[in-house]
């Protein structure tokens, strides 16, 4: 696939490496670099900025129409001791609401990137949950969880992004606030 990444933070950058080595064609847009230049040819955009960067990121980013734009973000306070944004609207709709003629996928959110393309927990992988509302978007985006080391759940419509953003909270604040680091995963058991 060709990709096309807003941010080039520890998100972005992790995946764009990942994605790299499996033979996608990964372009950045960052300070410096047009957004525009670097989602130009791409068939996917991935949106990895902090949430106060997000719609300037997006309104950069120059014609989405008909692209994948995969939001990675998290509407977070500065304290990281809650969300900006939430339950009864999400950053994932936000922003489809910016790129109304774009695919948005909400992923990668609910895990930090340092697990990426290392989510192995003893015999089990964690899972990559992502929603959106178009199945072929939601096809590519599950094609690059996979990429990235992860289990895919298609979690539903891009409305529950609501669910998922209170999810990443919840990570955030074991690793952070409670002090456990970020080795730890969120796994969607069945019988």
């Amino acid at each position: 696939m060709r990709i096309g990444i807003l941010g080039a933070g520890n998100v972005g950058s992790a995946l764009g490496r990942l994605w790299s080595a499996k033979g996608h064609q990964v372009v950045f847009g960052k300070r410096g670099a047009s957004n525009a230049e670097a989602t130009a040819a791409a068939e996917v955009v991935v949106l990895s900025v902090p949430w106060p960067a997000a719609e300037e990121a997006v309104r950069s980013a120059g014609a989405l129409a008909g692209k994948v734009l995969i939001d990675c973000t998290n509407p977070l306070s500065p304290d990281l001791k809650g969300l900006t944004v939430g339950l009864t609207t999400s950053a994932g709709e936000q922003v489809a609401a910016w790129a109304p003629s774009a695919k948005v996928v909400k992923a990668f959110n609910t895990i930090g990137a340092v697990n990426f393309g290392n989510a192995r927990f003893g015999d089990q992988l964690a899972d990559g949950y992502y929603c959106g509302d178009d199945a072929g978007a939601k096809s590519m985006a599950k094609q690059l969880i996979e990429d990235a080391g992860m289990t895919p759940v298609d979690v539903g419509p891009l409305r529950n992004a609501r669910l998922l953003e209170p999810l990443a909270m919840l990570w955030i604040d074991l690793a952070v606030n409670q002090k456990q680091g970020a080795n730890h995963a969120f796994k969607l058991l069945r019988r």
